[in-house]
C-alpha cells in the first residue's frame, strides 16, 4: 500500500477561489487578485496567509508575472508581489483505461506530465485491473514519494466521480472502481468518463484556457464530446452514454457491424472506418494505412476518407451553430484524419454555416492515450486539492 502523504488541510471556498484562480490564471499580483475576486487587500491577506503556510502558495518574484524586470513607474511592493502555485509540491497520477491497455502518468499541479508508462491489460476483471493500477502506482511512488492523489478514465459512464455505472469497453457495470483502487492504494481516488477528463484538463491547462464556452469532439475508437459554457462543463444525466451512435450525420450512409446506418460511429470512427475499407476491399488494414492510401489517391479508401471529412465538416458546423462556441477542439487518436481530407471538411462547414457566420475556430489535437491519463489527473487535482468537484 502507498503511504498517504501529508495534505493540506481542506480549503474553504474563499481559499478555494483563491487557489484555482492563481492555479489557472497565475502567477498574479496580489492587487490583480484581489480585483479579479472582487476581495479588499484586507480580506485576500486573510485567505492567502495559510496557502502559503501550507507550502500550496508562494510568493514569487515580480518578474515572473511580468516575465522581464518590474515595468519603471510602477509602484513596487506588497500588493504587486505576485502569489504563485508551488507546482512541484505534490504530484499526481492519472491512468486511462483502454480495451487492452493501461496507461499511466504523473504531472505536476500545473498538469505538466513528468513521468509515464503502459502495460498491457490482460483483463477485464475489476479487481485484476485494480491489482494492475496498484503496481503501476507503486512504481510511480517510488519516484515520486508526494504522490497525493489518483485520476482514473474510463469510455463509459461513471457516477459521483466513483462508480463505473457501464463501460462498453470493459464490459463493466456498476463497478464500485474507485472504492477498489483506493483500498489497495491508500490514497484518494478519483474515477470519470474519460472524455469528461479530457475536457477539464484542456478547459483549465490547455486549448480552451480563459474561454467561457469552448467545446471539445474527439474521434477515435469511439466519438467523444463535452462543452464548457460560462466556464463550467456542462453535465448532465445523460453525459458519458456515447451520443456519437445517435449522431446520424447520413441517413443513407453507411452500415456499421452494430447497423448504426450514416452515424458519426459509423462515418468518423476509427473502426468505422476500417469496416467500410474492408468491405470494400476484402482486406483488413490499419488506419494509418487507410489514410496513406487516401492520401496517395487509392480509391476505396479515398472514397471513405472523404466520405468521413464531408462528416466531420457536418458535425463541426452543427455543433457551431448550435453551441456557438469560441473554439472546438477536435483531438483523440483519430485526428490525422484532419490531413488528409482537409478540403472535403472545409466544404461541408461552409455548406452546413450561414454565409455571414464567423469562420469556426479549429483547433486539431494530435492526442495519445498519455493525454487521455493526463486528464484523469487534472481531475485528481479539480477534487482531491481544491474541491472544485463541481467545476
Amino acid at each position: 500500500m502507498t503511504p498517504r502523504p501529508a495534505s493540506w488541510l481542506p480549503l474553504s471556498a474563499g481559499e478555494r477561489s483563491v487557489a484555482i484562480e492563481i492555479l489557472k490564471h497565475g502567477p498574479l499580483p496580489r492587487a490583480e487578485l484581489a480585483r479579479r475576486l472582487g476581495l479588499s487587500a484586507g480580506s485576500l491577506t486573510r485567505l492567502t496567509k495559510p496557502l502559503i503556510e501550507s507550502g500550496l502558495l508562494v510568493e514569487a518574484a515580480e518578474e515572473t508575472a511580468t516575465g522581464g524586470a518590474p515595468l519603471a513607474g510602477v509602484r513596487q511592493g506588497r500588493p504587486s508581489q505576485p502569489l504563485d502555485i508551488v507546482a512541484d509540491s505534490r504530484s499526481f497520477a492519472g491512468f486511462k483505461i483502454t480495451g487492452d491497455t493501461v496507461y499511466g502518468v504523473v504531472t505536476t499541479l500545473r498538469s505538466e506530465i513528468v513521468a509515464s508508462q503502459e502495460r498491457p491489460l490482460t483483463t477485464h476483471d475489476p479487481g485484476e485491473v485494480a491489482d494492475l493500477l496498484r503496481e503501476m502506482t507503486a512504481e510511480f511512488a517510488a519516484r515520486f514519494p508526494r504522490l497525493a492523489g489518483i485520476g482514473i478514465g474510463v469510455g463509459g459512464r461513471a457516477e459521483e466521480r466513483s462508480v463505473v455505472v457501464e463501460s462498453a469497453f470493459l464490459g463493466w457495470k456498476e463497478v464500485h472502481f474507485a472504492a477498489m483502487v483506493e483500498e489497495r492504494i491508500g490514497l484518494p481516488v478519483v474515477v470519470e468518463n474519460d472524455v469528461a477528463a479530457l475536457v477539464e484538463a484542456e478547459s483549465w491547462f490547455g486549448a480552451g484556457r480563459g474561454l467561457e464556452r469552448f467545446a471539445v469532439l474527439t474521434i477515435g475508437a469511439g466519438i467523444g464530446y463535452g462543452l464548457v459554457y460560462g466556464g463550467r462543463m456542462v453535465r448532465g444525466a445523460d453525459h458519458g452514454l456515447g451520443a456519437g451512435k445517435w449522431w446520424i450525420l447520413d441517413p443513407n450512409g453507411p452500415l456499421t457491424p452494430d447497423g448504426e446506418r450514416g452515424s458519426a460511429i459509423a462515418l468518423l470512427s476509427i473502426p468505422g472506418i476500417r469496416y467500410q475499407v474492408q468491405a470494400a476491399t476484402g482486406r483488413e488494414t490499419t488506419y494509418e494505412e487507410i489514410l496513406a492510401r487516401a492520401a496517395a489517391g487509392d480509391q476505396p479508401a479515398a472514397r471513405v476518407i472523404d466520405e468521413a471529412g464531408r462528416a466531420l465538416g457536418t458535425l463541426v458546423a452543427h455543433i457551431a451553430n448550435f453551441a456557438m462556441p469560441q473554439k472546438i477542439l477536435l483531438a483523440g487518436e483519430g485526428v490525422g484524419l484532419v490531413d488528409v481530407a482537409g478540403p472535403a471538411i472545409e466544404r461541408a462547414l461552409r455548406a452546413h454555416r450561414h454565409p455571414r457566420a464567423d469562420p469556426v475556430n479549429l483547433e486539431t489535437k494530435v492526442s495519445d492515450f498519455h493525454d487521455w491519463a493526463r486528464g484523469a489527473a487534472v481531475l485528481a487535482i479539480q477534487v482531491l486539492v481544491l474541491g472544485a468537484a463541481a467545476s
